[in-house]
């Protein structure tokens, strides 16, 4: 719906139509080019779950054939997470102040160069060097969301952002597939160099996407905004509203109709919304006033977030060991080394596909909120039974189960995570709630594997349940709920 700004001079008044950047979307709606964007996108995080899932692969052949301790072993994995920790913050801050092409580069550059010259790898250190680079890239995944996300009408959004998630969820299926068809004959070199070339893809497509229009805007490009919006709209042969792009704050600006005389209008919108500041400020702004509160809330929401998801993989993989010696009923029982490895971990994967359509039939019906919390009660009443030793058949369900809720409440918190911030650290926001998680992703193996191991199965199960309900409750502490909400530019939602 268009608007009518008025500038007053002396005795005359200019009558203008304008229009928001969530009107222009709503306009254009999704089309050819959202699909496009879409695909990008999704190609970058099918890229990033495959690198990921690598790893619970290669250790055991790399340990074979250097003769590497078990510590050595598992390096390979800690380094990946370090580097994580680093990429999620920097990539963030890159898009953030120069634009998210720029943090998209960043990340298609560092995870494709390095993935490849990871199956060259010449010896043990070479090995752990390359592979912490990719973790540094794979760290910048939450670009690729708020990318797109940017993109996306407000009707549906959540719809599309769930559709999006399940790209990292091929990813993941078609990671166990490779590896169960290659391991065996080819070895973990092979793995590797297959594995990359969808991050090698990732970076040539690049060259073909296009900026943000509400980076664009919220940088006061306003010019270059509109520019990607009438490309949009050509490509989904729809059109643009009437008249100038204005700011989303309007009612802001209707109280400004007394303008100097010889003003600018679009000047002081531009004023306005001055660009990001820079480097470390952008951090600091994530602890401001009006942020800090919502900030701490998604650290731990993606904290617990991850311990659950990661924690509950690695619990299968130790309730499903031959050698227990607590007299846990087993899921199988060959070696790890064995091909039923590749199958097991490509079965259990499919978990995540009917947790992901859930999360998509939640997240506009309910709300993002209320949507975590049901997950989160699912997977509470998955897990407590498992407190106690099951039979093979219940203890599969409900593990299955589990994952499903974990992986549904991970993509929902990834979808209310870059609507919460405004345009000016949207990506930071993401990005920093995202190395924050990682942290919960080094912590669980304590739990998932050394308390199971250690025949403290009522302990692990029961940490678990008491971080699930903590979760919950800080979703119940934050104030907004972004469902049907517009984005926001400025200031905080």
């Amino acid at each position: 719906m268009n608007r009518a700004v008025m500038n007053s001079g002396v005795m005359d008044y200019d009558r203008e139509l304008v229009y928001t950047m969530d009107e222009a979307l709503t306009m254009v709606g999704f089309g050819k080019f959202q699909a496009l964007v879409l695909a990008y996108a999704g190609l970058g995080s099918m890229a990033d779950a495959m690198e990921l899932m690598i790893l619970s692969f290669i250790g055991p052949s790399v340990r074979s054939e250097w003769g590497l301790s078990s510590r050595q072993e598992s390096l390979i994995t800690t380094v990946v997470f370090a580097g994580m920790l680093i990429g999620s913050y920097a990539s963030g801050l890159i898009s953030d102040n120069y634009g998210r092409r720029m943090g998209l580069l960043s990340i298609a550059a560092a995870t494709s160069i390095f993935a490849v010259l990871s199956a060259f790898s010449p010896n043990y250190i070479s090995l752990i060097i390359f592979r912490m680079v990719v973790g540094v890239g794979l760290g910048g995944g939450p670009v690729y969301s708020s990318w797109f996300l940017e993109f996306v009408p407000v009707r549906n959004r959540g719809v599309w952002m769930v559709v999006f998630a399940t790209f990292s969820t091929i990813g993941t299926i078609f990671e166990a597939s490779l590896a169960w068809i290659v391991m065996p004959r080819l070895g973990w070199r092979w793995l590797l160099a297959l594995s990359s070339v969808p991050c090698l893809a990732a970076f040539i497509l690049y060259f073909f996407t296009e900026e943000s229009p509400r980076y664009l805007y919220a940088k006061g490009s306003i010019a270059d905004a509109q520019h990607v919006l009438k490309k949009m709209a050509t490509i989904n042969e729809t059109q643009l509203p009437s008249g100038v792009l204005v700011s989303d704050q309007i009612s802001e600006l209707d109280e400004e109709l007394t303008t100097p005389e010889g003003t600018s209008l679009l000047s002081t919108i531009k004023n306005k919304n001055s660009s990001p500041k820079r480097g470390i400020f952008s951090f600091f702004t994530l602890l401001s006033s009006s942020l800090i509160k919502t900030t701490l809330l998604l650290w731990i929401v993606y904290l617990t977030n991850s311990f659950l998801y990661y924690g509950v993989v690695l619990m299968t993989s130790e309730f499903s060991s031959s050698q227990s010696k607590c007299g846990a009923l087993v899921l199988h029982s060959k070696q790890p080394t064995d091909t039923s490895l590749y199958r097991n971990v490509f079965i259990t994967s499919f978990a995540e596909l009917p947790g992901l359509i859930l999360s998509a039939i939640l997240v506009d019906k309910v709300g993002r909120k209320i949507s975590m919390v049901l997950m989160y009660s699912f997977g509470f009443i998955s897990l407590l039974p498992l407190m106690f030793h099951q039979n093979e058949l219940l203890t599969t369900s409900l593990l299955f189960g589990a994952r499903m809720c974990f992986i549904g409440n991970f993509k929902i918190a990834g979808i209310y995570c870059p609507e919460i911030y405004p345009t000016s650290v949207r990506t930071t926001g993401a990005g920093v709630a995202a190395a924050v998680g990682k942290i919960g992703g080094m912590i669980c193996p304590l739990v998932a594997v050394e308390l199971v191991s250690g025949c403290h199965r009522m302990a692990a199960i029961a940490s678990f349940e008491v971080v699930m309900v903590l979760s919950a409750i800080c979703v119940l502490l934050f104030k907004v709920e972004t469902k049907g909400m517009e984005l926001h530019d400025t200031g905080c939602a």
